[in-house]
């Protein structure tokens, strides 16, 4: 009977010691879990700013350049407002006049357009600063660029 008492008591004991192992180990397992559940939020919070602020760039450069009428022209943005008008104006008048294959004589709409959009451009550069004057005269070169097939 000692035997059997005895035998009771060590597995007793045994299983009483490796449960508090296995509370310890758990214990473990859960503060493991949640550091690396806070390191994950804290990578996915930091992830999501450097998302929206490259968006937030990307809307700025979309909102500062403006596309024009023809492809592959783009209309940066000026101080005065005016200075864009013009371009987008002008490039509108290019576009019609490469879709009327650059003949001006049989388009009377489309001559006067064009000497009135020459005398505007005169009084446009006079009011520009010096690098405002060379970011309009580099989009109107590239707008006559794409007219220069069209003759």
């Amino acid at each position: 009977m000692k035997k059997v008492i005895l035998s009771v008591l060590v597995a007793g004991s045994l299983v009483a010691t490796s449960c508090k192992k296995e509370k310890e180990a758990a214990k473990d397992a859960t503060q493991t879990v949640t550091e690396a559940v806070d390191k994950a939020a804290e990578a996915t919070e930091e992830a999501t700013t450097k998302v929206v602020e490259e968006a937030k760039e990307a809307v700025d450069k979309t909102v500062e350049a403006v596309q024009s009428a023809i492809e592959g022209v783009t209309i940066p943005k000026f101080e005065d407002p005016k200075v864009g008008e013009y371009l987008q104006s002008y490039s509108k008048y290019a576009k019609d006049y490469i879709d009327a294959k650059g003949d001006v004589v049989k388009n009377a709409e489309l001559a006067k357009k064009g000497v009135e959009l020459a005398t505007k451009a005169k009084d446009i550069v006079s009011s520009l600063d010096a690098e405002s004057a060379k970011k309009f005269n580099s989009v109107m070169t590239a707008i006559q660029s794409k007219m220069a097939p069209a003759k």
